[in-house]
């Protein structure tokens, strides 16, 4: 996909997939194990998830990646599988997609903490990891990249210089932050959109942290600061602890498309879901999108 594509594409608000981890995790992944390395030994699962996800309207599928860098992996001594998941969890994708949707390379945070943000690591060391797995996913075939759940503005702008100095294709960049609009670790959402688009980000927003009954006034403000499409993925709602120690988020699909159609208005141009969404969620967000919800 060319950038020029992307932009025709964004013309009209774009539909997005929802949750990738908390599905796997309700389909048996354990918890302290890599989603990356189980969902390519769960083939089906992922491409069921993400087959009804297509069906339900999606016409971007983040392929899961996510956590598919070398930092990442060498917490659970995947290091050297790098190369086999990132291609093989593309592939997998782009079987899901079947054409009728676009497959994202998904980067997330390496999981180390820049020194300009409190911790010790140096820009160096985040751009080698980064410049990795933007590689492998270049190489997978992918048709764009996101670069998401970014917990500072600083480790988006390094993930985005690096995917630009490996690829022309279209990059969206997503950021973390709290209702207040202030990412974990530095930075805040409409500062991001500002600098982002101008280090050439072809679509800027926000996921995950937070419910949509929060974002209304974030959203707003990135929307008058954006000279791109302003994305917005929410998780559905805070989550709550069960009697297992397990995190439930129990917003509905249909508190939370009602609470979508105002960060619609509000300025969001590609919408979707995170922690705790499925393709029912994805199945009303379409209707909303078409005007045929009710």
């Amino acid at each position: 996909m060319t950038r020029e594509e992307f932009r025709t594409l964004t013309l009209k608000t774009v539909l997005l997939d929802g949750a990738m981890g908390t599905n796997l995790y309700k389909s048996g992944m354990p918890r302290r194990t890599s989603p990356e390395a189980w969902a390519l030994e769960h083939p089906e699962v992922v491409q069921e998830l993400q087959g009804a996800y297509v069906e339900a309207g999606s016409q971007i599928l983040y392929a899961p990646t996510f956590g598919a860098n070398r930092n990442a992996l060498q917490g659970f001594k995947l290091q050297e599988r790098i190369r086999e998941l990132n291609l093989g969890l593309v592939e997998l994708t782009r079987k899901a997609a079947d054409g009728r949707a676009l497959v994202a390379g998904d980067m997330a945070p390496t999981g180390l903490l820049l020194e300009e943000c409190g911790g010790e690591a140096e820009e160096e060391e985040l751009f080698e990891i980064f410049r990795e797995q933007a590689q492998l996913l270049s190489e997978a075939g992918v048709d764009l990249y996101v670069a998401e759940t970014m917990m500072s503005v600083a480790e988006a702008e390094i993930a985005l210089d690096v995917i630009r100095s490996v690829s022309d294709l279209p990059v969206m960049v997503s950021l973390s932050v709290m209702e207040n609009g202030r990412c974990m670790f530095g930075g805040t959402a409409v500062g991001g959109v500002q600098s982002l688009q101008e280090k050439g980000a072809d679509a800027v927003g926000i996921n995950c942290s937070c419910g949509p009954d929060q974002l209304e006034k974030v959203v707003a403000d990135m929307k008058a600061a954006a000279k791109v499409p302003v994305i917005v993925k929410p998780n559905a709602g805070l989550p709550v602890t069960d009697a297992n120690g397990n995190a439930v988020y129990e917003m509905g699909p249909e508190e939370y498309v009602r609470h979508m159609e105002k960060l619609l208005k509000a300025g969001a141009g590609m919408i979707g879901g995170c922690c705790g969404t499925t393709p029912a969620y994805i199945r009303k967000l379409k209707l909303l999108i078409d005007g045929k919800l009710i």
